[in-house]
């Protein structure tokens, strides 16, 4: 591992440490009444959350746009509450430690895909190199189409948040928010802003695109929690 990599590492330590506690009360780890059927999935929660039913395939829902990006015009800024912002090419990404992760895929729609091979760059593996003050609690993530989604941190840190570019061993397809976009495994999908273009901090929560039209602020499927009441 060289120097760079360490610091890296260095400064994920240091901020899961800072969020650690939260991460391990949110429901998707800590839930003591889960929602759903099937054998536990590595979190211990029903694999098929209450009210989905499971795909071999995978829809595709957007905005109804979806944006064609060359990855020569690929670009990432990821700014607001952090010591040191960062404007990211596609070369900058690719460069960072890669990640892997074989995770579920929940819709709010109603319909869950089992066992996705995700690759890319973990969310909290951009927010160390970003370091973010001690205010911020929340993220605002942006997608090329003008999506908008939050999340809270402790959330957004866990291990399985990643920012995909490729799945099952292929690049992710432009239907599906190629070259680039976040997966949220604990959460419901659209969580995860597709295309992704912009990771803004915030001292606060502030609702996203669908946040705002009545979907749920905190979107745990083993709670069945997709609307706002």
């Amino acid at each position: 591992m060289d120097e760079k990599e360490q610091r890296i590492v260095d400064a994920r330590m240091k901020l899961r440490a800072r969020f650690l506690e939260k991460m391990r009360g949110t429901p998707g780890v800590a839930d003591g009444r889960p929602r759903g059927s099937g054998p536990p999935n590595q979190h211990g929660m029903p694999r098929l959350p209450v009210g989905q039913t499971e795909t071999a395939k995978w829809p595709v829902l957007d905005l109804g746009h979806q944006p064609n990006l060359p990855l020569e015009r690929w670009h990432l800024r990821v700014d607001g509450a952090v010591e040191h912002p960062l404007d990211l090419s596609w070369q900058d990404l690719v460069a960072l430690p890669q990640a892997e992760e074989v995770a579920d895929f929940h819709c709010v729609t109603g319909w869950s895909r089992f066992g996705l091979r995700f690759g890319g760059v973990r969310f909290e593996t951009l927010a160390a190199a970003a370091s973010p003050l001690p205010e911020a609690s929340h993220v605002m993530t942006h997608g090329f189409d003008g999506y908008t989604t939050n999340l809270p941190l402790e959330e957004a840190l866990k291990e399985d948040v990643l920012l995909v570019h490729t799945v099952d061993g292929a690049p992710l397809p432009q239907e599906h928010g190629g070259p680039c976009r976040l997966v949220t495994p604990q959460l419901y999908a659209w969580k995860g802003a597709k295309w992704i273009s912009r990771i803004e901090f915030l001292a606060g929560d502030r609702k996203g695109y669908w946040e705002r039209n009545g979907y749920s602020n905190s979107a745990h499927p083993w709670r069945n929690d997709r609307y706002d009441e």
